[in-house]
């Protein structure tokens, strides 16, 4: 049985504490291996963890006040987020409690307009759905666990493919790997009909040596931004639309969308196969590659191969840290630096034989299917999870029926 409970008569709330950006490392190192926990996804890594143990986050300070997290394992919690501990620390029961607060709206316990801020007094008082039958929250816990579980290995698996098809491209078109290995008489390790495709010697060039038969240009000998734009009154419920929140950092995988019918604004219209890059704030890293047709956000640029091949060859450059670095050179405004196309189609680079080019594509084609079959996956199993959330949290599913659901879909 699901009643509506005070928080602090379920848990305890705890205040995170303030980390120095000096004591914070990018990545994990040997020393800093603990996530730092903020008020919208990790800041980075650091020494010493204040939990050992995952807890359910809240944000409690800025724009997204009221954003619930999971931080997973050991963590340290910064000062612009709240941990909510049970008493006794069940991690079915904590993983529970994580969703009953997905399910809370806490617009009503947020003040301040320009600083948005949640206390802990208010959030103590805000009331949340619990089960009080143990067994059921483990059940549930299990049950929504089981389709996020589902979600993460999709994303790491899509990871490693995403990786695969920029590690290519940097041997191929970067370091040129295959073209080294022939001129110093070595096998490039690539079947006979690929390897044919590089030269065996290289070439002076304004951006030092490249290979024999290559030339030097631009991004826009390459690639094209088509321009083509979506008014309000021409956008129905058949349009799906990309915002700047809809693509990842760091990961060309588009599977998240909104409605386009409701949009009040010019967009500009993208084709399956378009590179989507998003312009504001390039530092972000948000380069996909589009899965179907559809509008986005005119804080994205479209980008679209010319000619019959390249796409696999724009989407990589495109994520690539030297292009991205060059955008965000290039970037004008202080407090919301945008970049262009205007910008972005003066990036030299070193275009290959239209051969190579197609080849890279049969290759970048391989993975994209895989990682668009996983991504559309995903999608499915998130749009399960939304809609069981509520009504398990609540009660309005029975635990059998939510078991049944998710088992004919085959989880």
């Amino acid at each position: 049985m699901s009643e509506l409970r005070q928080i602090e008569k379920i848990a305890q709330i705890k205040q995170g504490r303030y980390t120095s950006p000096n004591e914070l490392s990018e990545r994990p190192t040997e020393h800093s291996k603990v996530p730092v926990w903020g008020a919208n996804g990790i800041l980075g890594y650091t020494q010493n963890a204040t939990y050992e143990e995952a807890q359910p986050l809240v944000t409690c300070r800025g724009n997204g006040c009221g954003l619930v997290q999971w931080s997973g394992g050991r963590a340290h919690i910064s000062n612009n987020a709240m941990a909510i501990v049970l008493p006794s620390q069940s991690q079915q029961s904590s993983k529970y409690l994580y969703y009953s607060l997905l399910n809370t709206d806490f617009t009503d316990v947020t003040t301040g307009s320009a600083q948005p801020q949640i206390t802990m007094g208010h959030l103590n008082k805000k009331e949340i759905f619990w089960h009080s039958n143990p067994e059921e929250r483990t059940a549930i816990a299990h049950i929504l666990g089981t389709l996020d579980g589902k979600i993460e290995l999709n994303r790491k698996t899509n990871e490693t493919l995403e990786a695969m098809a920029k590690a290519l491209f940097k041997s191929w078109f970067v370091d040129f790997d295959s073209v080294r290995a022939k001129a110093e008489g070595r096998s490039t390790g690539l079947p006979a009909e690929i390897s044919d495709l590089f030269p065996d010697s290289f070439e002076d060039s304004e951006l030092g040596e490249i290979p024999s038969g290559w030339r030097t240009g631009s991004l826009d000998e390459v690639a094209l931004n088509p321009r083509e734009t979506a008014k309000p009154g021409e956008m129905d419920s058949t349009d799906r639309y990309i915002g700047l929140e809809h693509m990842p950092r760091g990961s060309i995988c588009l599977g998240e969308s909104g409605e386009a019918e409701e949009l009040e604004s010019n967009k500009n219209r993208f084709r399956e196969g378009d590179i989507l890059y998003g312009k504001l704030r390039p530092y972000f890293k948000k380069t996909g590659y589009a899965q179907f047709d559809g509008v986005c956000s005119t804080d994205i640029v479209v980008t679209r191969k010319k000619g019959d091949s390249g796409t696999g060859f724009i989407c990589c450059l495109l994520a690539s840290d030297p292009f991205i670095d060059f955008t965000v050179a290039a970037s004008t405004g202080t407090r919301m630096p945008r970049t262009s196309w205007g910008d972005m189609c003066e990036f030299p680079i070193a275009i290959p034989t239209p051969r190579l080019l197609k080849e890279f594509d049969i290759q970048f084609y391989s993975l994209i299917e895989r990682i668009k079959m996983g991504c559309e996956y995903s999608v499915r199993l998130s749009s399960i999870r939304d809609a069981l959330l509520p009504k398990l949290i609540s009660g309005e599913i029975r635990i059998p029926d939510a078991q049944r659901m998710i088992e004919e879909v085959g989880v």
